[in-house]
């Protein structure tokens, strides 16, 4: 059973499950997406494998692990609006319980659940790793995501054998909705990119989901495991695709960490009077300057997955762009000449 197939981590992570010989059935939103994201990939999911419902409804989630051996979660409601807090907590919490305390009420020995590293990260704390204690949130989505993490401990400390990913930022090409590192890298070229402290850490996409089917396939006890690249400082990450595009379109300011979190905290208070979903927050500042930086050797060491060069990453990432309309040749350089057909 999958839920969030048809997003960015859950349609990669669904073509390593097929590619693999497994056989995924999938609760979805719409049939018409889920022909939209996999019909490209040269995948064909059996109608009787499409199950249109909600994580929040029980009789859907039911219906959907009835006859299945395994569980991958990645579905969640992501709105930063202030009227959304509510709904966010309610709908996040109740998939939480309805899919991976179903499997684990059902006994099935493999339950894949897939969190985050920023649930560890507070201001100032040293290198991320997924046995550090959970962080207090500052967002209602980051409190979501805080409450899934102690209820998924409290299962993994019963025995339930929940195999659990903990990714840092995202990045990679076919992407069904330019989720939000990809829309970072985006903003790069297209508006603007700042120099400050901190940096930018990224897994790619298509290593996430290969973290994912080792996990799938893992023995029945309770694990987690970090999946992040190297972690590249602003600076670094700028000149990486400065080298990749050999172009430089947009200027980017230094501005340092305190005053960029100061700008986070307006934005927190302008939100309770302009409701509005632009990442602006103290939470999402704090990531962007103060980001200590996590290991993926473990999860190389013991499941065996390598995580890619920020280089390789960015360049397909870039040309995948491109091809999509979504950047121009004069953002991505020596990408689109390579793409250009060559003369004969």
């Amino acid at each position: 059973m999958v839920t969030g197939g048809t997003g960015f981590t859950g349609s990669h992570t669904v073509q390593a499950f097929v590619d693999a010989g497994h056989e995924v059935r999938l609760l979805v939103r719409s049939r018409e997406k889920v022909r939209a994201v996999f019909q490209r990939r040269g995948i064909e999911i059996p109608e009787s494998d499409l199950i249109v419902g909600d994580i929040v409804d029980r009789q859907c989630v039911e219906e959907t692990m009835k006859g299945c051996d395994a569980v991958f979660h990645a579905a969640a409601l992501v709105d930063l609006r202030k009227s959304m807090a509510d709904r966010v907590l309610e709908t996040n919490a109740r998939g939480v319980d309805l899919v991976v305390g179903g499997a684990v009420t059902r006994g099935l020995p493999s339950i894949v659940y897939v969190s985050s590293l920023s649930v560890f990260f507070t201001p100032g704390c040293g290198p991320l790793h997924p046995e550090l204690p959970i962080a207090p949130a500052a967002t209602a989505y980051a409190q979501s995501k805080a409450d899934a993490e102690h209820a998924i401990r409290k299962w993994q400390a019963d025995g339930a054998p929940i195999h659990a990913s903990y990714p840092c930022g995202i990045i990679g090409p076919d992407d069904p909705g330019m989720t939000d590192a990809n829309n970072a890298l985006y903003s790069f070229f297209a508006d603007t990119g700042i120099i400050t402290s901190g940096g930018f850490q990224i897994v790619d996409v298509r290593d996430l989901a290969q973290v994912h089917l080792r996990l799938l396939e893992h023995p029945p006890e309770p694990a987690r495991y970090a999946a992040a690249g190297e972690m590249l400082s602003w600076k670094e990450t700028y000149e990486l695709l400065d080298d990749i595009t050999g172009v430089r379109v947009i200027r980017r300011p230094r501005i340092g960490g305190p005053a960029l979190r100061a700008l986070g905290s307006v934005g927190d208070l302008v939100k309770r009077v302009v409701d509005f979903s632009f990442p602006l927050t103290r939470d999402s500042m704090e990531y962007a300057t103060r980001w200590p930086g996590a290991s993926g050797a473990r999860t190389t060491e013991e499941l065996g997955v390598s995580f890619r060069p920020s280089s390789e990453t960015y360049r397909d990432t870039l040309r995948w762009m491109f091809d999509e309309g979504h950047l121009q040749a004069k953002h991505v350089g020596r990408i689109a000449e390579a793409n250009s057909p060559q003369p004969r």
